[in-house]
């Protein structure tokens, strides 16, 4: 078999992160007989692409509603401070925030946003007061979700 670049990826590797993005519980049979490899060579694809970085982790995922963190919450964030040291330390604080799940650097009015997820109304103000004890904002905006249409974790490969 021919070497492949260092994060290269090929349509049988494209299948294999297809299927595990479904189901990473699969075995290494199983995602073989999909991809029509046997399991050895399937086996040797998934840790290069885990060791290249291709494949970042493999989790679970947990309904929130059944572990009390039902409510989403997006959370945009304006700043006057436009500085390395103020970047690197609202992106330490922020992500020290186990109820923060999601933090983006935007282009456009808002400098960044934020997707968060909370029990109910006074968790995300405790939350709400977490944020800005821990750093100077210029403005916060929150806006609730009241229900979510689509939700997936798996890329398009």
């Amino acid at each position: 078999m021919k070497k492949l670049e260092k994060n290269t990826i090929d349509k049988v590797d494209r299948k294999i992160l297809y299927y595990l993005q479904r189901d990473a519980s699969m075995t290494i049979k199983e995602i073989a007989e999909k991809v029509h490899l046997s399991p050895t060579p399937c086996w040797k694809r998934i840790q290069r692409m885990e060791q290249q970085g291709i494949i970042r982790a493999r989790v679970a995922l947990l309904n929130p509603e059944k572990v009390d963190a039902g409510v989403t919450v997006f959370i945009a964030v304006m700043t006057d401070q436009h500085n390395t040291a103020w970047s690197e330390k609202f992106a330490f604080e922020m992500s020290s925030i186990p109820e923060i799940m999601e933090i983006y650097r935007m282009s456009g009015e808002v400098d960044y946003l934020l997707r968060a997820v909370v029990s109910d109304i006074p968790a995300f103000d405790d939350l709400y007061k977490k944020i800005i004890d821990r750093i100077a904002l210029s403005n916060v905006t929150s806006t609730f979700a009241m229900e979510q249409i689509k939700y997936t974790t798996a890329l398009p490969v």
